[in-house]
């Protein structure tokens, strides 16, 4: 079960340093404001999966070959579309 937490405010160098830590506690969901020099810079909130209206799926690689597919095949395949539009 995720619990909603109050918003914590915590240092831009302590979130790089212990961002894993950070990312465990998103998924709890818990929510941090960071600051940089006592400065609000940003807002981490945990995302939302119930809200499609975020993320499109174009493709899902790992239908094609679950262990995914190489960076190099797709950039030749993206080429090679864009050469027959093109």
């Amino acid at each position: 079960m995720i619990t909603k937490k109050k918003n914590q405010i915590i240092g831009l160098k302590e979130l790089r340093l212990n961002i894993q830590k950070y990312i465990n506690r998103l998924n709890k969901g818990e929510s941090f404001t960071v600051v940089k020099r006592s400065k609000p810079v940003f807002k981490v909130i945990p995302f939302d999966e119930d809200d499609d209206s975020l993320w499109e799926t174009v493709v899902d690689f790992t239908k094609i070959n679950k262990r995914g597919v190489s960076i190099a095949n797709v950039l030749k395949s993206l080429k090679k579309l864009n050469e027959q539009v093109g």
